[in-house]
Parts: C-alpha cells; structure tokens; sequence
C-alpha cells in the first residue's frame, strides 16, 4: 500500500496541471519584485521596447529588454547557467528547437498563462505540456525595393531569386544567427532540397547575421530582392522607406515563436505576470502596429498587411526545426563559407 500510495504521489506530480495564478495576486507581488529581465529574438529592438513600454505603464514593473538574434540569445543563456548566474527571467527566442532542448533538461517553469487560452486556436496548447506558449508569429517573405524593381518584375516564388539577373542583388540573414532565416531555410530545403542553395549560393547573396539586416540592406539599395520579415519590412515601409512585399506562390514561411519563464528565474511573479500580457488584447494591438501578425482573434492585421487567413503559409514541423536546425547551419556554413 505505501509502494501505489507514492507511486500515486508520483504519478501527480509529473502528470499535475500547470501551474496558474489569480492575477489580481499576481500583479501585487510583481509589482513587490519591480522589474524582470527578458531575453528576445520576436521583434525589431523599436519593438521590443515598445512592448516593454506597455506592460511597465499598465503594471508599475520594469522590462529589462535584452534584444538579441535567436542564435545569440540562446548562446548568451547558456552561458548565464553554465555560470549559475540566472539573469534571464523570461525568454522568447525564434528556433523551437531551444525550447525542446530546455524543456528536456527541466530549465522552464510549467505555467499556463490565462491570456493564452484567448489568442487563436491555431496557436493555442504549443507545448501541451504548458512548459512554453506561442506569444509572436511572423512571416519570411519575398521583399524588396520599391524604388528599383517595379510590382510587375518582382520575384513572385521562392525559386525566382535563383535567377541571374538578381546576382548580386539578394540580401539574407544568416542561420546561425536568427530563427527566422534557420526555419526559412528549412522550409526551402524540405521544398526544393539543397540544391536551392547551391543555386542561390551563385547569386551572390549579401548574408546579414539578424533577418532585419536584410530591411537595412534593401533600404539602402545595397540589394534589390530579399528574402525577408514582413512585419520590421512593412513598418519600414509604413515610415517611407522604399520597401515592398510579394507573397510567394509556393508559401510565405510561418514563423512561430515561444515564450518561457526559466526555471529559478530571479523574478518569478513579475515572469508570470509578464507571460500573461505577452498574449493579451494590449501587446497584440502593439504587435499588429509592428506588422507582426496579431494572435488575438479581436485585433485585426495592421495596414498595408494580409491577413493570416489569406496567405498561403509554409512551416517545418517542430522535430524538424528541432533535429534539422543545427543541421543546416553546417551545411550553409559549407556552402556560402560564412
């Protein structure tokens, strides 16, 4: 009988609900806490601030925003718990790939925020366990300078940047460097296999690290076509720049990015608190103004965007981007010899 009655006890706790919190409670002790230090890839730095902006007016509790590429971000927390110091409270990176890895070791907090069963369904329960929760999304699409190419020649399909006549004007980032380029070559070699790349590598591209160096690069006509990120691509837009967007035929890539507090986190309620408003009414109207695509079904696409519904989307499961993304960072690595 003690043997089943801890084998019960056992059995509750690996299999219990994932933690959630009353938030009139939790803003109380947030707000005893003051502030929360928040590692992320999702946005544009402007962005970022912005929604930090948001949650430090509605809350009292400062966001201390560290914006880094994926990459970068996910290297930077390593090293914080390899040295026992655990400065990051929330982290928000662009490769699934770090959340299954982390998850595995026991390095998230369970927490089910309760905004998250209010964004749409098709980005509810990412993890079903409750261990990281989708909080962005974004596309990689066909961009490019609305001042040198018109509509009418503007790629209109993945495979059309691997034309001559765009050699020497194609900006990317790097994958070794940003999720959402590592998911989009993902997607590109799933559809078309490496040999894309090989094609593309004879075109010269100009490689970034981040895939907003390509909105830099485009803005200053250092390169015409791009593959890029719609929402920082059309908020440059928005604002003047010379910029455009083409939906590719063959799928605009879907990027959906997580959200997690880390286990220990120095800041725990202000986290929580956090988690929550990273899927309210509030920064979706915030994301939506940035372009990225809203995840609250009451705020609609910015200006000048498509709606989610109306694009056609690719995207690399979840054990894709987690077995295949170390993978093709070698395997660019080997081809454009950066």
């Amino acid at each position: 009988m003690r043997v089943c009655a801890r084998i019960c006890v056992v059995l509750a706790l690996v299999f219990a609900p994932a933690a959630r919190a009353d938030v009139k409670a939790l803003e109380k002790a947030a707000r005893k806490e003051g502030e929360l230090t928040w590692y992320v890839a999702h946005y544009t730095s402007e962005g970022a601030e912005e929604l930090a902006d948001g949650f430090g007016r509605l809350y009292g509790v400062k966001v201390n925003v560290v914006r880094m590429a994926a990459q970068v971000a996910y290297q930077r927390l390593l090293q914080d718990l390899k040295s026992n110091q655990p400065i990051c409270d929330v982290f928000s990176s662009t490769d699934i790939g770090h959340y299954v890895r982390l998850k595995t070791k026991a390095l998230f907090e369970r927490y089910v925020p309760e905004s998250s069963a209010r964004i749409l369904p098709a980005f509810r329960n990412f993890d079903p366990d409750g261990y990281y929760h989708a909080t962005s999304a974004g596309l990689v699409a066909l961009t490019y300078n609305s001042a040198k190419v018109k509509p009418e020649e503007a790629p209109r399909k993945w495979q059309d940047l691997l034309d001559i006549k765009w050699k020497d004007k194609v900006s990317t980032g790097h994958p070794a460097f940003s999720g959402y380029i590592g998911t989009w070559v993902l997607a590109m070699s799933n559809l078309y296999g490496w040999e894309y790349f090989d094609r593309l590598e004879k075109n010269r591209p100009q490689i970034g690290r981040s895939i907003n160096d390509t909105v830099k690069a485009l803005t200053a006509g250092e390169r015409v076509v791009a593959a890029g990120a719609l929402g920082p691509t059309l908020f440059s837009a928005a604002r003047g720049s010379p910029l455009a967007v083409s939906y590719p035929s063959d799928g605009a890539v879907l990027v959906i990015a997580p959200s997690a507090i880390m286990k220990d986190a120095r800041h725990p309620n202000a986290a929580r608190l956090f988690m929550e408003y990273l899927d309210s009414l509030e920064a979706a109207k915030i994301s939506a103004k940035h372009f990225s695509i809203p995840l609250r079904p009451e705020v609609p696409a910015a200006p000048g965007a498509k709606p989610i519904s109306e694009i056609k989307t690719i995207q690399p499961t979840v054990a894709e981007i987690d077995k295949g993304m170390p993978e093709v960072i070698e395997h660019w690595r080997d081809t454009f010899g950066n």
